[in-house]
């Protein structure tokens, strides 16, 4: 889909939230490194990307702390961490579909570079970036307020604290240094749900074993195991 498109622009507009005063910043947004590469008189999107993640935690910031006046500086961590990390943003900008307006090279076309978590997620750090450019701060937090809505609700429930800080936290206290996480087996498959077998261990003793299809899925299945070793059931 090209961006050239005053209509496809206006599909992708509409679908933000957001109607751009100058369009070029949003074209330039959705121009990932691998197309500018191949058209060096173009400019690629990553320092609006580097703009935009940096706005992007400040409005969430931001948002969560009216939200939430009795949530702890921990609780508002969490809750940030959940919604800009790379997964959860990829899945935003899939809900958009903003991966058919990205000008990619012909590399990435071949690769499936739309369909990447990777590229989905700087490119909508990217748009954001462009937008604060566009028109200021107000103009993300209003995408923000509007997209995480839900966790900015005043009934939203706290976070859950991540199986691998959980297990940080009780290991230090307890025995005063971190677990360590070893990858124990990688079967190279591309595709194999079992891919990973890790062992996250505590003063040479393994207190936890997983198997996942990412070694970080592994690690946080291995934590979630551990938290009910007996050495660290709390008594």
């Amino acid at each position: 889909m090209s961006f050239e498109s005053s209509a496809n622009r206006a599909l992708l507009e509409d679908k933000l939230g957001y109607r751009f005063r100058e369009p070029r910043h949003l074209g330039v947004a959705l121009r990932h490194s691998s197309y500018a590469h191949e058209h060096p008189e173009e400019e690629d999107n990553e320092r609006l990307e580097f703009l935009g993640d940096a706005v992007l935690g400040l409005v969430t910031a931001e948002l969560l702390f009216d939200a939430h006046p009795d949530w702890s500086e921990g609780d508002l961590t969490r809750a940030r961490r959940s919604l800009v990390e790379g997964r959860a943003l990829a899945q935003k900008a899939r809900e958009i579909d903003l991966g058919a307006h990205l000008q990619l090279g012909r590399t990435e076309v071949k690769g499936h570079g739309a369909e990447k978590d990777s590229i989905l997620e700087d490119a909508l750090e990217a748009v954001l970036g462009a937008m604060y450019c566009d028109a200021g701060l107000g103009a993300v937090k209003d995408w923000a307020q509007r997209v995480f809505s839900e966790a900015l609700a005043s009934e939203a429930p706290r976070p859950e604290r991540d199986p691998k800080t959980n297990l940080q936290e009780r290991v230090m206290a307890r025995y005063g240094e971190f677990p360590v996480y070893e990858l124990v087996g990688d079967s190279g498959g591309e595709e194999d749900a079992a891919r990973f077998t890790v062992a996250v261990c505590v003063k040479g003793e393994s207190f936890g074993r997983a198997t996942a299809r990412s070694k970080r899925a592994a690690e946080k299945a291995a934590a979630e195991e551990a938290l009910s070793h007996p050495g660290l059931i709390d008594e």
